[in-house]
């Protein structure tokens, strides 16, 4: 299967929109990991007054909800996500609300004009696409002086590596050896492609200013020392992250426990004018 099926094939499923959904209000690894992550957003987002916002990679439409709840009539919100059964999802998210807007479409091909926002939120799609591709195009529409905010899976930290290398290799592998053993293969355990391509936060930020954008603080989230299964039990039963988010961030000596991280940046205006790539 290319890269490329194997993301499609990850949320095309309307399940996988609805469970993607409760995946931020639930209390497994994936909750505390959205909740750290739309901390930092929010802070970032603290001292923006408004304007035009893309969040581009939207999903469900969490954020957009968000932003709707906390930030209302703020902003005027342009969403778009590449699955149009996250986009369905999105819209009975948001169908109360007016100043949002819904497409489906591609980061490395938006249809957006040139120079359009004040603010681009591309959040947990990097790690699927060409980043280099959709980093131009961000760069093509937001404003010049405007706020872009990314985020990127961290390959470097413990949690990712033994994800990875580790335990996803292991269920894999089991899961082939009670298909052997005559298992049903609906009970059987499976870890399907994911199509993640993570990059380093000093490469991202190398190719965010090929891009034109200037990278200006860079803060890791969902800090964590528990690994795989481990860290599903732990962050059931300790919570402490619901009250304290701040926690579950860094900037400094315990970045390296970050299981993604998050780059705030601005247009210099150099490559907003860029057309499309092919």
């Amino acid at each position: 299967m290319s890269r490329d099926a194997a993301v499609s094939a990850q949320f095309m499923d309307p399940s996988v929109a609805h469970g993607y959904a409760a995946a931020h209000e639930g209390r497994d690894p994936s909750t505390r990991y959205f909740l750290s992550r739309l901390h930092v957003v929010d802070d970032l987002l603290r001292h923006v007054g408004g304007g035009n916002l893309l969040d581009v990679g939207c999903g469900p439409g969490m954020l957009v909800r968000h932003l709707l709840d906390t930030r209302a009539g703020e902003f005027h919100i342009t969403a778009c996500d590449r699955s149009a059964e996250m986009i369905e999802v999105a819209a009975r998210r948001v169908a109360d609300a007016d100043g949002v807007e819904l497409s489906v479409a591609r980061i490395e091909r938006m249809p957006f004009e040139d120079r359009s926002f004040d603010v681009v939120l591309a959040m947990g799609v990097l790690e699927y696409v060409d980043t280099r591709r959709a980093l131009s195009e961000i760069a093509r529409v937001i404003r010049p002086g405007g706020l872009v905010i990314v985020t990127m899976l961290n390959p470097r930290s413990p949690y990712r590596l033994f994800e990875w290398c580790v335990y996803w290799p292991a269920l894999r592998a089991l899961g082939w050896t009670e298909r052997l053993l005559g298992v049903p293969s609906d009970r059987c355990h499976h870890v399907p492609e994911s199509g993640i391509r993570a990059v380093s936060a000093r490469r991202l930020r190398r190719l965010m200013r090929d891009a034109g954008l200037r990278p200006e603080d860079t803060v890791f989230y969902d800090l964590t020392a528990w690994l795989p299964p481990v860290d599903k039990f732990v962050r059931r039963r300790f919570q402490r992250w619901r009250s304290h988010p701040e926690t579950t961030v860094s900037r400094g000596a315990r970045r390296w426990l970050g299981s993604a991280y998050l780059i705030r940046a601005q247009s210099v205006g150099e490559r907003s004018q860029a057309t499309h790539l092919p």
